[in-house]
């Protein structure tokens, strides 16, 4: 029997908290399966795009970005947390539950008038995304879309990103 993709993910109930669904994507990472289905739903978001490179967000965005950008042979780009980048960076910060962050690129990934594709694993609040794609516009990029495994639909990412194309392969209604 052929699996779906959400057949892959592992739920663990009351992590990290009480009355928290949290969805495990290493359960689609752990199966060959799994991550060549992922990949390929993740690829067929953008197949009619016209696009340059692919932005992965750490950690996992990395994963999923760069396995799309050698399948469809496109530039990889890594979005990293502050300081982690070794050549002349940009940053953004970005609001996290208790307190805030920074993401970064480095200065010459992106050129004015290049299109993007913006990879994360999930989509829950929307702030980190919504730092990188506005560290691609500093930089003079086009994000031409946002694509994800995962969706918290009830966390509401998706509004922080409505100026953004945005393409999830499993939505949950929940947080």
């Amino acid at each position: 029997m052929k699996k779906n993709l959400e057949d892959y993910v592992i739920t663990i109930p009351d992590f990290p908290a009480p009355g928290i669904m949290f969805r495990d994507v290493t359960g689609i990472l752990q199966d060959a399966d799994g991550f060549a289905l992922a990949v390929d739903k993740m690829t067929e978001m953008v197949k009619d795009l016209d696009f340059d490179l692919v932005v992965g967000a750490e950690a996992r965005g990395f994963i999923f970005g760069a396995a799309m950008a050698y399948k469809l042979h496109k530039a990889f780009v890594p979005a990293r947390k502050k300081g982690k980048l070794p050549r002349e960076t940009v940053s953004e910060s970005y609001e996290l539950e208790y307190g805030t962050a920074e993401i970064e690129l480095h200065k010459d990934a992106i050129a004015p008038g290049q299109k993007v594709v913006v990879v994360d694993d999930l989509i829950a609040t929307g702030g980190t995304v919504e730092a990188i794609c506005r560290l691609v516009e500093k930089l003079g990029g086009e994000v031409v879309k946002v694509c994800f495994i995962m969706e918290l639909a009830g966390l509401k990412g998706r509004e922080k990103l409505a100026k953004y194309d945005v393409d999830s392969a499993i939505v949950y209604e929940g947080k």
